[in-house]
């Protein structure tokens, strides 16, 4: 197929961008000016605890369904297939867990920053610590997310790279800073859907560019990009189904159960029910967009086969892939590269603008009023605001950085959160599901994962450069894992390997760890350095530990192994035995109705059920 060169913007496409920044815009002053026009911090950081489950599921979805997943992950299925679609199965449990212990934990203690809960459950340092964490996570990370786009656009456009970066960066400064959490949510509806228009855009036209349907299937297939589930339990290789189904899920609950982006979001919510049920109904709105995002990075190899548009220097690395893609097959179709466009840096706007907001409640929660507690509320929302804006700034100020750093986003994304959200996630299983866990464990336990983050990211990226070995071009990770690592170079994916390495050992197979397990095991040990520092000092007893903060495991467990052993034991044995049973239960003073009546009782409190609030400046539901 011809390619060609670099393609230009038509008068509609720039319109329909412009169109996109606008009615952003437009939403957040909609809600600045409207309701009680953001005067109050419940307002602005919680939306008054009154949002919806719909508008909240899709908020949830594309706080995180960034451009760097529209970008990175067709270019991954372009290059190595449909594996990657496995990561869906990570979804399961990556939201019912939230679902149904994250959620009802911090909904319960009446909490405006999930970090409150590390000082309930711990102590002041360790909740100080995980802000810090955080705080550094995010700023990494919106670089990221806004730098993306602007770049794949000037890239195959000649759209001017920080003319697209400004654009994006201060309409969502604005809005976000204007209107507050509710602005974000309703702009994050408005932005799922053009995504979602977009995206079907470009895989309806491009099928039909292919030949139809059939034409399509038949080229994916004998091209070999049709995955089949690969069982290889070996933690080193770069994509399994072992490493997306299940180190995905802990990529999730960073992401979906202690990321203040997404309880933040849960907080809003009018009910406890309708945050769970959001939880739910993001699920599906999670699998199309991953499903859209695959189905584009097969349609884009059905167009141009095996052409290596870097080599042919069509392109200079494949996270512009996609858009060079958009633009060479929609060319006689115009406004359709400007939709898509506007897919792309709707994405960009739903997660960086979220990153504000939370940046802002954190910072406002977590560092400012514990040190001054007698801070008005209408200071504290003018000042709540100002923090917006100036993450804003602080956002293009990481967007330069990128700029200096060659990567591939969709991993460097992924990378980031695995070696920062990993350790933030122990922390808080830490405090949840172990009670006697201390303050001394958890702040040696998140410094542990912290530190065994950054070696074996950053030691896994001095390894890299200090060979010379390249990748195969499928799914495979050699002895210095070139694809894993947070600064992999983009070059080495469609390099093909000269000679085959031996297999990684000692410290260098940790270097070669998927970058799909980095929660997982960061994550690991800041709850096993935790809890062997909590024994050697001194377990927590349970009279110090704050009701509210533990859930428990061991009890849920056990009364899930009785209902599904209970029908099993009546169904193999006779009236007489089971006659003989509630006899002996009688006997010892317990009835069968007594025994389950305290069970119910025993699941209903295991946190409190009023919404009185723990910390004294939080207003109550």
């Amino acid at each position: 197929m011809d390619v060609p060169g670099q393609k230009y913007f038509t008068t509609i496409d720039f319109v329909l961008f412009a169109l996109l920044l606008v009615a952003s815009m437009a939403i957040g002053l909609y809600y600045a000016l409207s309701g009680g026009r953001q005067r109050t911090t419940q307002e602005f950081l919680l939306a008054d605890r009154s949002m919806k489950c719909l508008p909240l599921s899709l908020s949830l979805m594309a706080t995180f369904q960034s451009a760097v997943a529209i970008v990175g992950t067709p270019a991954e299925v372009y290059t190595n297939g449909t594996q990657y679609w496995f990561i869906g199965c990570s979804y399961i449990l990556g939201l019912l867990i939230p679902a149904h212990i994250f959620i009802p934990v911090f909904y319960r203690l009446n909490l405006t920053s999930a970090y409150q809960y590390l000082e309930l459950r711990f102590c002041k340092t360790v909740r100080i610590c995980g802000t810090v964490t955080f705080i550094f996570q995010m700023v990494i990370y919106m670089g990221v997310g806004v730098y993306t786009p602007a770049l794949a656009l000037h890239a195959v456009t000649g759209f001017h790279l920080w003319g697209a970066v400004l654009a994006t960066g201060l309409v969502c400064t604005v809005y976000t800073a204007l209107g507050g959490l509710k602005a974000v949510i309703w702009t994050d509806v408005f932005q799922t859907v053009v995504m979602f228009t977009g995206q079907m855009a470009v895989i309806i036209v491009g099928v039909h560019q292919v030949g139809g349907f059939s034409d399509f299937w038949r080229k994916v297939t004998d091209g070999g990009r049709i995955s089949g589930i690969d069982l290889n339990p070996d933690p080193t290789v770069r994509h399994t189904f072992w490493t997306l189904a299940v180190g995905g899920v802990f990529l999730m609950l960073s992401l979906y159960g202690v990321n203040q982006a997404q309880v933040q979001r849960y907080l809003s919510s009018r009910t406890e029910k309708e945050a769970i049920m959001s939880c739910y109904m993001a699920f599906p709105c999670l699998q199309i967009a991953l499903g859209l995002s695959c189905l584009m990075g097969l349609v884009m190899f059905a167009c141009y086969g095996d052409i290596n548009l870097v080599d042919q220097q069509y392109i200079k690395s494949k996270d512009q892939m996609v858009l060079y893609f958009v633009m060479d097959m929609l060319q006689d179709f115009p406004g359709l590269p400007g939709l898509f466009v506007a897919c792309l840096f709707s994405a960009s706007l739903s997660t960086i603008s979220s990153a504000f907001n939370s940046l802002a409640t954190v910072t406002m929660e977590d560092l400012i009023k514990p040190n001054y507690p007698s801070i008005t509320d209408s200071r504290a929302t003018l000042l709540s605001k100002i923090l917006a804006f100036s993450y804003g700034l602080v956002c293009l100020a990481m967007a330069y950085i990128v700029h200096l750093m060659n990567s591939s986003v969709l991993q460097a994304a992924l990378s980031i959160f695995g070696m920062l959200g990993g350790p933030l996630l122990g922390l808080f299983c830490l405090g949840i599901f172990f009670p006697w866990a201390n303050s001394s464990g958890a702040v040696t336990g998140l410094i542990a994962g912290l530190v065994m983050a950054f070696w074996v990211g950053i030691g896994g990226f001095v390894a890299q450069m200090s060979s010379s070995v390249t990748v195969c071009p499928h799914n495979c990770t050699d002895t210095v894992a070139t694809k894993n690592l947070t600064m992999a170079t983009v070059t080495a994916i469609m390099t093909p390997v000269t000679n085959k390495p031996s297999k990684p050992v000692a410290h260098h197979g940790l270097y070669s760890l998927s970058y799909m397990w980095y929660s997982a095991f960061n994550s690991s040990v800041v709850v096993l350095i935790g809890l062997f520092v909590s024994l050697i000092t001194g377990p927590m007893k349970e009279r110090d530990v704050t009701t509210g903060t533990v859930y428990p495991l061991m009890d849920k467990i056990h009364s899930l192994l009785q209902i599904l052993v209970k029908p099993k034991a009546c169904m193999g044995s006779s009236p007489e035995h089971r006659e003989t049973d509630t006899t002996h239960q009688q006997i010892n003073g317990i009835s069968h109705t007594e025994k389950n009546t305290g069970m119910a009782d025993e699941r209903e409190t295991f946190l409190p059920s009023d919404q009185t609030s723990y910390l004294e400046q939080e207003t109550s539901v």
